[in-house]
């Protein structure tokens, strides 16, 4: 897993846990795909060492068997040693004969599936009450209510909470705004997509008819297979009651019974087990849905297209979902959310780092009909002017990376441990496989290329590990020797560029531009930022670009390559025909560094290491590129990314470094311009040099020729 998305997992861990001393109740919200699981057995695990009298009862749906799911997966995690300290029990009502309903109290962590809690049912017999009252009044333990999807209402646990509930956590990608479920921490969709926890948004055309949806699947299918060894599924959800019918005999079928779609393989997966159906050789209708559904969701299932109601909203997992297309108008924002999620999931998230660009393009998409996503935020998609572009010929941009400390110089991590001071009292496998798990991308990979399946090496690494991450740190945090070019294969530099096609978040602060390498595909020329901050300094850029090309700019389209007259051999313009509301005389090229699809990445050091992606990149017509990092220190900067400011203070002086060493190996020209109040100050880093410049300054800097600056 990249370490952005653990980083990114471990701060809203941290986040939710300090707010455990501030409020009763508190929201986490997280898109579906994130990791709300691990995450949750990451918070109970550090819970528990700091206070093992707390016991938590996490309530589940019922329906897709998550409460199951959840216990399955925490004892997965206890054993593998990753959160050793988890004790999960399932609560169940099934008894044989005389056999009393009990619940044992020797657990710290229990799963209830919230429909056992309902009028009628054992549980409400005095059963739940009588554990809870053993468990705070007999025995003086704490207890927490977490509720998982907690959209969905609990009025039942929600009376006992004053009586035994000492806090209330509440789980959810769609947690419910009226009934006072605000997020007091949030990871949002951007930053799980841009940190490859959930794949962004392709939407489709609203013209689009389920057949183009079938045809765009049989499309990439072969390449799922091929790049990620993944049997894809395209999930199509249709209506409820009379309508269904029809839609299925009428549209669906009928495209599915062409000779050219003879071999997908369907299942139709509704509510009653005897309704389902499939063209496959899973025929046993007498089965449960949920033996349906267990069959569809892995990984090498055969099955192309699963069909359904709504009997896949919520708590069910299948990875290898990459296209929905949804038939049935829902009517509600929150179920389209959780429906969206089932094909949002990142197949490959564990591993995601060792795909080719093009798997992990292919990896991170996933095509939606139907549905926007929620609220206003809605997903853009941009393409380069031309496609496939001369612009990424014309820009060529050197990225860098950073050694492992396996490759400083003189360096032998197996002398290192055989020369570490004698271990005095040995840790538990499950303390060494948690420090482990806990450290860096970088420290893992050295970990496993280092034990090539020796157990003993493997026990002498991690009985080491601070002391190793401690000289990884070092020598890694040292640019003058870790960082390098990024290279191929065979050793050699490589060069990257923009990415043909890429998409953002709407998230307002628009600026109207005509005139940069991007347009957007519905032809609209309102861009929208991330930040205030972000908005300003595109607004300037805009401005200096459109200063330095004078009046022709306005309104005219120009052709810039071989057949405008202006053009000569060399002069760094484009070799072929180039339409684009520029001065073909002096060329300035210029746009959004937008992540989704992006190669234009720097890394550096901050307790592990982390890629840093430049906002904006120019090219100057002296054929220098300009990268901008665009930072604020103006509102609740530090609440948004990091714990506290100092954090934030700490990442800008460590891109100080980073681009200060990359600067000299790329010859790139990086700029950290920072806005406090109104005014921008701006750090330019240049051939090795530092120095702090106004916005005339960087305006003169970049029209002047090389040989003067």
């Amino acid at each position: 897993m990249l370490q952005e998305a653990k980083d990114i997992q471990k701060r809203a861990v941290f986040e939710v846990y300090e707010q455990l001393n501030r409020k009763k109740e508190i929201t986490f919200k997280a898109p579906t795909g994130s990791g709300k699981t691990y995450m949750m057995a990451d918070l109970i695990n550090c819970i528990m060492e700091r206070n093992e009298r707390i016991v938590i009862l996490v309530s589940s749906l019922s329906k897709g068997n998550l409460a199951a799911q959840n216990y399955d997966k925490f004892c997965e995690y206890m054993q593998s040693g990753a959160f050793p300290l988890l004790k999960p029990y399932l609560i169940s009502t099934e008894v044989s004969g005389e056999e009393q309903l009990f619940i044992p109290d020797d657990y710290n962590v229990y799963f209830l599936p919230r429909d056992l809690y309902k009028q009628g049912a054992l549980l409400m017999q005095g059963v739940m009450e009588s554990f809870l009252t053993n468990i705070t009044l007999y025995e003086g333990k704490t207890v927490f209510l977490i509720k998982d999807e907690c959209h969905i209402a609990t009025n039942n646990l929600d009376s006992l909470s004053n009586k035994y509930f000492s806090k209330v956590l509440n789980f959810s990608a769609t947690p419910k705004l009226s009934r006072g479920q605000h997020p007091d921490v949030e990871i949002k969709e951007d930053e799980a997509v841009a940190a490859k926890l959930i794949k962004r948004i392709h939407l489709g055309d609203e013209t689009d008819s389920v057949e183009v949806a079938i045809n765009k699947f049989e499309e990439i299918k072969a390449d799922y297979r091929n790049l990620l060894g993944v049997n894809p599924c395209l999930i199509i959800q249709i209506s409820n009651k009379d309508k269904a019918d029809e839609e299925l005999n009428n549209t669906i079928f009928p495209i599915l019974s062409k000779a050219e779609h003879q071999d997908l393989k369907w299942m139709l997966i509704v509510d009653k087990d005897t309704d389902c159906n499939t063209n496959d050789v899973f025929k046993a209708k007498k089965l449960p849905v949920s033996k349906w559904k267990n069959y569809a969701k892995e990984n090498t299932s055969g099955i192309d297209i699963i069909i359904f109601k709504m009997v896949i909203s919520e708590g069910w997992d299948i990875p290898r979902a990459c296209m929905l297309y949804q038939i049935r108008d829902s009517k509600s924002k929150q179920l389209d959310e959780q429906v969206m999620g089932r094909v949002r999931r990142n197949p490959r998230l564990l591993d995601f780092e060792t795909l080719s660009a093009d798997a992990q393009e292919l990896a991170m998409t996933a095509w939606i009909w139907g549905i926007l996503p929620e609220g206003n935020n809605q997903v853009y998609g941009v393409k380069l002017w031309d496609e496939p572009s001369d612009i990424t010929d014309v820009i060529r941009i050197n990225t860098t990376k950073l050694k492992p400390l396996t490759k400083k110089e003189g360096f032998d991590l197996a002398a290192f441990i055989e020369n570490r001071p004698p271990i005095v009292a040995s840790s538990s496998v499950f303390d060494l496989y948690r420090k482990l798990d806990k450290s860096g991308n970088d420290i893992q990979k050295m970990c496993y290329e280092f034990c090539d399946d020796d157990v003993s090496k493997w026990w002498s690494f991690t009985e080491n590990i601070d002391a190793i991450e401690a000289e990884s740190n070092r020598f890694v945090c040292d640019y003058a020797k870790s960082m390098e070019l990024t290279k191929d294969e065979n050793g050699d530099p490589v060069t990257t560029s923009f990415a043909v096609s890429s998409s953002y978040l709407d998230k307002g602060h628009y600026v109207l531009i005509s005139d940069w390498v991007w347009k957007r595909r519905d032809g609209d020329e309102a861009f929208s930022f991330d930040s205030d901050a972000e908005f300003k300094w595109a607004s300037k850029l805009k401005d200096l670009v459109s200063s330095f090309v004078g009046n022709q700019r306005v309104g005219k389209q120009v052709t810039v390559g071989k057949n405008n007259p202006n053009f000569t051999q060399g002069n760094n313009l484009l070799d072929n025909d180039y339409p684009c509301k520029i001065n073909p005389q002096q060329k300035y090229l210029w746009g959004k560094n937008y992540i989704p699809n992006s190669l234009i990445r720097f890394e550096y050091c901050l307790g592990g290491v982390h890629s840093s992606y430049p906002d904006f990149i120019v090219q100057d017509c002296f054929n220098r590129i300009h990268l901008f990092e665009v930072k604020s220190v103006n509102g609740p900067v530090a609440s948004a990314l990091f714990f506290d400011t100092d954090d934030y203070d700490r990442k800008i002086a460590e891109l100080r470094k980073c681009y200060l060493q990359a600067s000299k190996l790329t010859g790139h020209i990086f700029y950290l311009p920072v806005l406090k109040d109104t005014e921008w100050r701006i750090i330019q880093l240049f051939n090795g040099q530092e120095r702090t410049i106004t916005f005339s300054q960087l305006e003169e800097f970049i029209k002047t020729p090389p040989s003067d600056n």
